[in-house]
C-alpha cells in the first residue's frame, strides 16, 4: 500500500454532510480535490481552496485516498462500477463514509481489490451536520488494521473517535446498529412530546427536565426543541435516511434469523410519515404522525 504521505485526498459527494467535512479536512492542511453530481454545490468548497474536477477518473487519478459521502447504496455502487473502476487509477485506498449495505460493501471492495489494487475502508459516520461542523464524528470502521491507520491520520479533522469494528463491511453493521437506536428514539420522543402537549405540559422545557437524567440523548436534546416549536427548517438531516437505514437493518436482521420488533416497527412507521410526503424532511416532523387528522 501507499508509502508516501496521503496529503492529497479526493471528495466525492458534497451535500449535507460532505461541505462541512471537506472545510474541516482544508482547513486541516490536506489538498482536496472535489467532485459532486451537480456542480453549484462545489462553490462554498472551491472558495475555502478545495480544487474541483471534471470528472471522477480525473478526481480519482489525481488523489491517493479518494473519500465517498454519498446518499446511498445505489449512487456508491454506480460511481465505483461506472467511475472508478474504468478510470485507470491503482493501488489507491478509498474510504467510504456513506450508510450503505454491508454486503454490497464487500462485494464493491473484492471487486476494486482484484481489478485495481484498490483498497476500501467502510467508515460511517454518525452524529450529524454540527459533527461535521465540529469535527467530533463518531467514526465506526472496517478493514485491515494498516487501511484504519491511514484512515485515523486522513480523517483526523473530523472525529472525536475512530473505532475499528473488524474486516471490511462491520462499519456498516455498526452503523444499521446505530440507526436502530437513533430512529426507535426519534420516534418515542416525536410520541412523547404529542402527549406532553396534549396533556398541558409546557413541552418546550421537556429537554431541560430530562438534561442530564436516564432519558436523556443527543436526539433529545436536537430534536425534541424542534417538535416543541413546529421549527422544521433548516433540515440538519432526513426522514429517508432514517428508512433506508432502518430497511437495512431489517434485510441484515432477516439474513441472520434475528428479530428486531422494534426497529421493525420504527420501520413501518417511518415509511408511513415518509408517505405523506416528508421523505426530504427533517425527522423532527415525525411529531406530526401523532397528530390527529
Amino acid at each position: 500500500m501507499m508509502t508516501k504521505q496521503h496529503d492529497t485526498l479526493g471528495f466525492i459527494g458534497i451535500g449535507l454532510m460532505g461541505k462541512p467535512l471537506v472545510l474541516r479536512l482544508l482547513a486541516g492542511g490536506f489538498k482536496v480535490n472535489v467532485w459532486n453530481r451537480s456542480p453549484e454545490k462545489l462553490n462554498s468548497v472551491i472558495e475555502a481552496g478545495a480544487i474541483a474536477c471534471e470528472s471522477i477518473a480525473e478526481l480519482a487519478n489525481n488523489s491517493q485516498v479518494i473519500i465517498l459521502c454519498l446518499a446511498d447504496t445505489a449512487v456508491v455502487s454506480q460511481i465505483v462500477e461506472n467511475d472508478i473502476l474504468s478510470s485507470g487509477a491503482r493501488d489507491k485506498l478509498i474510504i467510504d463514509l456513506s450508510s450503505i449495505h454491508p454486503e454490497t460493501t464487500r462485494q464493491l471492495a473484492a471487486k476494486l481489490k482484484k481489478q485495481s489494487n484498490i483498497d476500501w475502508v467502510d467508515a460511517p459516520v454518525s452524529g450529524g451536520t454540527l459533527g461535521a461542523e465540529q469535527g467530533t464524528l463518531a467514526i465506526m470502521a472496517g478493514g485491515t488494521a494498516e487501511n484504519i491507520e491511514i484512515a485515523r491520520q486522513v480523517l483526523a479533522p473530523l472525529y472525536k473517535q475512530l473505532t475499528h469494528m473488524g474486516e471490511i463491511g462491520s462499519g456498516q453493521v455498526t452503523k444499521i446498529c446505530n440507526q436502530m437506536i437513533v430512529s426507535c428514539n426519534v420516534l418515542v420522543i416525536a410520541e412523547m412530546m404529542k402527549l406532553a402537549q396534549q396533556a398541558g405540559v409546557e413541552a418546550e422545557k421537556i429537554p431541560q427536565a430530562l438534561a442530564g437524567g436516564f432519558a436523556d440523548s443527543k436526539p433529545l436534546q436536537i430534536v425534541a426543541p424542534q417538535m416543541a416549536t413546529a421549527t422544521f427548517e433548516p433540515i440538519k438531516w432526513r426522514v429517508k435516511t432514517l428508512l433506508k437505514d432502518l430497511n437495512m437493518a431489517v434485510e441484515v436482521a432477516g439474513k441472520h434469523g434475528t428479530a428486531i420488533p422494534m426497529s421493525g416497527l420504527a420501520a413501518q412507521l417511518m415509511q408511513l410519515h415518509g408517505s405523506h410526503g416528508f421523505l426530504d424532511q427533517d425527522p423532527a416532523t415525525l411529531i406530526k404522525l401523532f397528530e390527529a387528522e
